[in-house]
C-alpha cells in the first residue's frame, strides 16, 4: 500500500448470495482447518519428537517459534499481494507451500532439519490465516459477517480439539510422530479443489511494488530479539556483552525498518498511516497481547500435562476439550449476536476480561492442582479468546475500504502472530531456566542420599528434554514438580500482557457496522449531521 493508497477503490462487485457464500466458505474453512491442525497436531507430539531427535527445551521452543516467525514476517506480504493479485490463487499457493513444508518435516532426521521444515510450513500457514480473513472481508459486509463467524469459530475449535487428539493417537500408534506431519495433507488437497470450483472474487489490478527491504529488516530485527530471549541465561548471561550487542542490534534494525516503512518504501509492507486510525491502533495493541495469551496456553499446557502430570499425548489432547468448548461457544454466540444487534465492543470487552481472569487463574497452578480445576480455568480463558479473536479483525475491517482490506487485516494478523512468537520464545526461555535451576537444586540431595546414581542424574541434568518413562521414580517426580511450578510461573508473566490488551480494548471507539462491502458514507450519519445543522440554525435564529 502506498502513501495515497487510501484513495484506491475496489471495482464494483455484485453481492454474493447466501448459497454462494457458503460454497466458497466451505473451501476456506477446510484451509483454516488445515492451518490450525498443522500446529495443534504437533503440540502433543513435540515432547516425543524432541526426545527422539535429542533436542533441548530451547529446541522445543524453536520448533514452534520458527513457524510463528515465518508466519509473522510473511503475513503482511500476503496481505499486500491480496490487494493486487487474485486472492484465490494466493490461497492455493500458500496451501502448496504448506504441504511442501509438512512433507519435509515428516522426513526430519535432526532438530535443525525439523526447524527448517517448520519455517517453510510457517510461510504457507501465514498465507492461509491472513488470506482467510481478507477473502471473507471481500465476500460479506461487516454487519453480516457475524452470521458466518460462527462457522469460523466452530472450525477453529474443531481443529484445536481434534489436533491434539489425533496427534496423540498417531504418536501412541505404530505410525509414530512422523505421521503427524502428513495427516492434514488430504484436507489441503480437498481445499485446493473446492476453492478452484467455488471461490470467485474480482481482482484489484495495481502496480506491484513489494517492499522486500522493509520485510527483510522487520524479520531480521524480530529474529535477533527472539534469539536473544530464547538463548539468554543459557548460552550467555543476561547481563553480558552479548546481551547488549543483540538487544542494541535488534532495536537498530527495527528502527531502520520503521524508517523504510515510513519514509522510503513507495508501498510499505506495514503502512504506518494505518495507525492514525484509533480503532486500528488500539486493536493492534490488543492483538499483540491476545497472541501472547493464546500461544502461551496452546503451547505450554500440552507440555505441562505430559511432563508434569505424566499423561500420554492422547490424554493430554483430551484436556484441551474445556478450552475449546469455551472458545467455540463464545465465538458462535458472539457472531450471531453481533449480526443481530450490530454491537461488537461489549463482546470484545467482556471477552478480554475473561482472558485476564483465565490467565490469572492458570498462574496459580502447579504439579498438584486438581485437573477439574485446571479445566475450569481453561474454559474461562477459551471463552474469552473466542469472543476477542475474530471481533478484533472485524473492528479493523469495518474501518477500511475494500481496496485496502488486505493490508489492514494482515496488520492485525501480523502483530497477533508476533505477540505469540515473542511470548512463546520469552516464556519458553523462562520455563527452561526455572526447570533447569530447580532440577539442579534437587538432584544433589538425591545423589547424596543414594536414591539415584550419578550417571542417572547426568541423564536429567544434561539439558535435553527427557523421556519421563525411562527415569527412576525420584528423578521423574523431581522433574514433574519443577515443570508444574514453572508452567504456573509463565502464566503469571502473561497476566500483565492481558491487562494491557483489556485496557486497549476499553478505549476502542465503537462504530456502527456497515451493511455494505465497501466503505461509504452511511445515510444515517448524513441525516444526523443535517439534523444537527438544522438545530444549530434554529438556535441561531432564535438568538
Amino acid at each position: 500500500m502506498s502513501q495515497d493508497a487510501t484513495l484506491a477503490q475496489a471495482p464494483a462487485q455484485a453481492p454474493m448470495t447466501h448459497k454462494e457464500i457458503l460454497e466458497a466458505l466451505s473451501g476456506l474453512l477446510i484451509a483454516m482447518f488445515v492451518a490450525i491442525l498443522s500446529s495443534t497436531v504437533v503440540t502433543n507430539a513435540l515432547p516425543t519428537i524432541v526426545s527422539d531427535l535429542h533436542g533441548t527445551q530451547t529446541g522445543y521452543t524453536w520448533v514452534l517459534v520458527a513457524t510463528m516467525l515465518a508466519m509473522t514476517a510473511t503475513t503482511p506480504i500476503w496481505g499486500k499481494l491480496a490487494d493486487q493479485f487474485s486472492k484465490k490463487l494466493l490461497m492455493q499457493i500458500s496451501l502448496v507451500v504448506y504441504v511442501s513444508g509438512s512433507a519435509l518435516a515428516g522426513l526430519a532426521q535432526s532438530m535443525t532439519w525439523l526447524i527448517g521444515a517448520r519455517v517453510i510450513t510457517g510461510l504457507g500457514v501465514g498465507g492461509v490465516m491472513a488470506l482467510i480473513q481478507i477473502i471473507i472481508g471481500s465476500m460479506v459486509s461487516p454487519r453480516e459477517r457475524g452470521r458466518y463467524s460462527g462457522y469460523i469459530g466452530a472450525t477453529y475449535g474443531l481443529a484445536t480439539l481434534l489436533g491434539p487428539l489425533v496427534g496423540g493417537v498417531i504418536v501412541d500408534s505404530t505410525l509414530g510422530w512422523r505421521g503427524c506431519f502428513y495427516v492434514s495433507l488430504p484436507f489441503a488437497i480437498l481445499s485446493l479443489i473446492v476453492l478452484q470450483a467455488k471461490l470467485h472474487l474480482p481482482t484489484v489490478k495495481q502496480e506491484v511494488k513489494i517492499d522486500f527491504l522493509g520485510a527483510t529488516l522487520l524479520m531480521g530485527g524480530v529474529s535477533i530479539l527472539l534469539i536473544w530471549v530464547s538463548l539468554g541465561g543459557q548460552q550467555f548471561a543476561w547481563a553480558s556483552a552479548t546481551t547488549v550487542y543483540m538487544v542494541a542490534g535488534g532495536l537498530i534494525v527495527l528502527a531502520l525498518a520503521a524508517l523504510v516503512e515510513g519514509k522510503v518504501a513507495a508501498q510499505p509492507i506495514i503502512p504506518l498511516q494505518l495507525f492514525k486510525d484509533r480503532t486500528i491502533a488500539l486493536a493492534t495493541i490488543a492483538a499483540i497481547f491476545v497472541g501472547v495469551a493464546l500461544l502461551t496456553a496452546t503451547t505450554f499446557l500440552s507440555e505441562y500435562f505430559q511432563d508434569s502430570r505424566g499423561m500420554s499425548p492422547t490424554n493430554a489432547g483430551l484436556m484441551s476439550l474445556s478450552m475449546v468448548a469455551g472458545l467455540m461457544g463464545t465465538s458462535i454466540i458472539s457472531g450471531r449476536m453481533i449480526s443481530s444487534t450490530g454491537r461488537w465492543k461489549v463482546w470484545l470487552s467482556w471477552g478480554m476480561l475473561a482472558v485476564v481472569v483465565g490467565t490469572a487463574l492458570l498462574a496459580t497452578m502447579d504439579h498438584s492442582t486438581p485437573l477439574w480445576l485446571i479445566g475450569l480455568f481453561m474454559f474461562i480463558l477459551g471463552g474469552g479468546l473466542g469472543a476477542t479473536q475474530q471481533n478484533l479483525v472485524l473492528s479493523v475491517q469495518n474501518n477500511v475500504d475494500q481496496a485496502n482490506i488486505g493490508a489492514a487485516s494482515s496488520v492485525v494478523a501480523f502483530f497477533r502472530t508476533l505477540g505469540g512468537a515473542i511470548g512463546v520464545s520469552a516464556f519458553g526461555a523462562v520455563l527452561s531456566h526455572r526447570v533447569a535451576a530447580q532440577v539442579a537444586d534437587g538432584i544433589a540431595p538425591l545423589v547424596r542420599t543414594g536414591q539415584v546414581t550419578l550417571q542417572q542424574a547426568k541423564a536429567l541434568g544434561g539439558g535435553d528434554v527427557p523421556a519421563l518413562s525411562s527415569l527412576p521414580a525420584p528423578l521423574r517426580n523431581l522433574y514433574e514438580v519443577a515443570f508444574g511450578g514453572a508452567t504456573g510461573h509463565i502464566f503469571l508473566f502473561a497476566v500483565p500482557c492481558t491487562v494491557v490488551a483489556l485496557i486497549a480494548v476499553l478505549f476502542i471507539r465503537e462504530t456502527r457496522l456497515r451493511t455494505t462491502l465497501d466503505k461509504i458514507e452511511e445515510p444515517e450519519v448524513a441525516l444526523d449531521l443535517a439534523a444537527e445543522l438544522q438545530v444549530g440554525g434554529a438556535l441561531e435564529g432564535a438568538k
